[in-house]
């Protein structure tokens, strides 16, 4: 099992203290959101200095729902992947928009165009592009989708080795539970995972998800890529990792 922390969840602007105690608690990789505010060159060498790979981190633009802005989301991919590259990082998080008030399977035929456009290139770069649902009832009103279901269906359409779902544990405990079944049923098409309690959103051992049985199921189905934790800490963050890391290592 292996465990990257999305640093800038837990330590905000303070990522290179971050990635040293990612490191410190002896766990596996980092990551963080969006590139374009970063200074790259740091984090780039505050990783290498602890022994972290770069586990994934967002693309440049988000809007897939909207088709007139295509153009716009393949030119923001383009511009993240060399990006990409450069930290050894091996997949780029996307969401896929708000709702644009279009009928719903007009939207949907938007991200999978969007998708299908960008597979080629993925593929070429040897990058996996992975789509994100949300939960929209705590964290992101209006956002399109929320349905592990549906960003399985789209992937599926899509049909590349390279476009995967990021399957949030937290997001699709709020929106539709049954977590631990969804995720085994789809693991092919799961490319990397996020984590945190619920409610609150804290730490892996705070609220109702039993994360010691998530994880172990996980681990079963073969699963070679990352779990990421992207969690608001209640405590001290570095104590948090380094009881995530002591039950990673009972499982």
């Amino acid at each position: 099992m292996k465990i990257s922390v999305c640093v800038e969840a837990l330590y905000g602007q303070r990522l290179l203290e971050g990635i040293e105690d990612t490191a410190q608690a002896g766990l596996d990789a980092i990551e963080f959101w969006g590139w374009t505010d970063k200074d790259i060159e740091a984090v780039e060498g505050r990783a290498r200095a602890c022994g972290l790979p770069v586990a994934a981190m967002c693309t440049g633009d988000f809007d897939l729902t909207n088709p007139t802005r295509r153009t716009a989301y393949l030119e923001g991919l383009h511009a993240s992947i060399p990006v990409a590259r450069r930290l050894g990082c091996p997949t780029l998080i996307t969401q896929v928009g708000m709702d644009t008030g279009e009928p719903r399977a007009l939207q949907h035929a938007s991200v999978v165009s969007g998708l299908r456009a960008a597979a080629p290139t993925l593929e070429a770069e040897g990058i996996t592009l992975v789509i994100e649902p949300l939960n929209l009832r705590v964290n992101h009103p209006g956002y399109y989708l929320y349905s592990s279901d549906e960003a399985f269906d789209m992937v599926k359409e899509v049909n590349s080795p390279r476009v995967k779902v990021l399957f949030d544990i937290y997001h699709q405990q709020i929106t539709e539970g049954d977590v631990t079944a969804r995720l085994l049923a789809n693991i092919d098409w799961i490319g990397h995972f996020h984590a945190a309690g619920n409610p609150g959103r804290h730490e892996l051992a705070s609220g109702e998800l039993n994360y010691r049985y998530i994880l172990r199921m996980i681990a079963q189905t073969g699963y070679s890529g990352y779990v990421g934790l992207e969690y608001l800490p209640a405590g001290a963050p570095l104590e948090g990792l380094m009881d995530t890391a002591a039950m990673v290592r009972e499982i």
